[in-house]
């Protein structure tokens, strides 16, 4: 007889059921809080690193007011820890975020100095429409980034050789090339911004009946993969604002007022003139893409003596940077 055909070896194997990892209604809560709070910190402290984090921050402003949501969500779910961090958080980051939609305009006296730059994206910028901004707004000095020699000639044929015949140009056929256009005479200074990342030229520009003033058309690269480490470098190369004279930087600095190396550098007697007025949260870049601008990384800088009376930002077609116009009083 064949016992094993009658009576199979073995048996059935069991398999022990795995215990499902239960998240409660604290540890969900934290899950939501934590990672805007290390955002505050991080901001606050100025401890971005590297190119990603400092890419990230960037979108402050949209972090300041989703940090709101887990307030909401701690103070619903009556966690008091959690609801204290996630207050503490959405302060932080309103503080850093809300004062540069509340400024106003200042009073100060002086001569009226207008300033309008523009990043040509590659020379491609429309040239008529820039050429109609100086003619609508009247800038005593057009700042240019990646400026081209196609784009000087686009530039002088639209009208601007006869509204600003004065310039300093460092155009080149690719990103690097920048430019100053001028109503007023320029005297080119080489030597005030070192030679760190893009063409970034510096002039004197000299207005009737007022003390001249230094101009610096500014293109640090952009903080991208191993780039970040010029891109600090030449934000800390620009010149400090000094006594003894007016000077203004103008152009696409490739970072916001997030980041800490451009903290840094309005603190070295500077003002955002955007900011001053309540325009420092209207966004520049990208523009002309389907989805609208997201960051803004287009600044005009002024020492602490300048007034502010307007900021503008524009449109202008083919480029993927918005004009931004600034009127300013200069003693």
């Amino acid at each position: 007889m064949d016992i094993s055909a009658e009576r199979p070896v073995g048996g059935a194997i069991m398999t022990p059921a795995r215990k499902r990892r239960k998240f409660t209604g604290a540890t969900l809560t934290w899950l939501a809080v934590t990672p805007f709070a290390a955002w505050a910190v991080a901001r606050l402290a100025g401890l971005e690193r590297g190119s990603v984090a400092t890419q990230l921050m960037t979108a402050t402003p949209y972090a300041a007011a989703g940090s709101l949501l887990p307030l909401l969500i701690a103070a619903a779910g009556r966690k008091k820890a959690a609801t204290v961090v996630a207050l503490l958080t959405s302060t932080a980051l309103g503080f850093s975020v809300l004062p540069r939609a509340l400024g106003s305009a200042d009073a100060a006296a002086g001569r009226p100095f207008r300033v309008l730059t523009i990043n040509m994206l590659f020379g491609r910028a429309d040239a008529q429409t820039i050429v109609d901004l100086v003619r609508r707004y009247d800038p005593d000095v057009l700042s240019t980034q990646e400026l081209t020699p196609g784009a000087v000639d686009n530039l002088d044929t639209a009208g601007l050789k006869d509204l600003m015949p004065h310039r300093v140009l460092e155009a080149e056929w690719d990103a690097g090339g920048s430019g100053l256009f001028s109503k007023h005479p320029v005297e080119a200074l080489p030597d005030l911004v070192p030679p760190v990342g893009h063409k970034m030229p510096a002039a004197m520009v000299s207005l009737p009946g007022g003390k001249p003033i230094e101009f610096v058309d500014v293109h640090p690269y952009p903080p991208l993969g191993p780039q970040v480490v010029n891109w600090t470098e030449a934000l800390q190369a620009l010149p400090s604002a000094s006594s003894d004279t007016i000077r203004v930087l103008a152009g696409d600095f490739n970072a916001s007022l997030d980041h800490a190396s451009m903290r840094q550098l309005v603190g070295r007697g500077y003002k955002d003139a955007a900011d001053e007025v309540g325009a420092g949260l209207i966004p520049t870049w990208p523009a002309n893409k389907r989805i609208p601008p997201i960051i803004t990384i287009d600044h005009v800088l002024v020492d602490q003596r300048v007034g502010v009376q307007e900021v503008s930002v524009l449109d202008v077609p083919l480029t993927d940077h918005r004009a931004v116009f600034a009127a300013l009083t200069v003693p």
